[in-house]
């Protein structure tokens, strides 16, 4: 009884490590709280987009991985972009801005 016992903790121990493991981040993955605050950034950064001036933010689309944050879509000038990468970099905890946006 006390081997089935020892043998069910090891056991429980094992799935538990293999399951945190899992949520962790890699190179190319990321893990539960970097998607969470990759989550936070992007929204942020739509918001910087909303209110910034000249900016048809209804076109873009935000993408954040580790803090990179990849602007893709349609604007109407290059004044445009620079305005919409400005808007990205200003806000807290995005590392790099990735301008991905074509003027149209």
């Amino acid at each position: 009884m006390k081997i089935a016992k020892s043998l069910a903790a090891l056991l429980s121990a094992v799935i538990m490590t293999i399951a945190v493991a899992g949520c962790s981040p890699t190179s190319k993955t990321e893990g539960t709280g970097g998607y969470i605050d990759d989550s936070v950034i992007t929204t942020k950064v739509k918001t910087a987009l909303l209110g910034g001036k000249n900016i048809n933010s209804n076109q873009i689309t935000v993408n954040t991985f580790k803090g990179t944050v990849q602007l893709s879509g349609f604007v109407r000038s290059e004044a445009e972009a620079l305005a919409a990468v400005k808007a990205a970099k200003s806000v807290v905890g995005v590392r790099a801005v990735e301008n991905s946006l074509l003027v149209k």
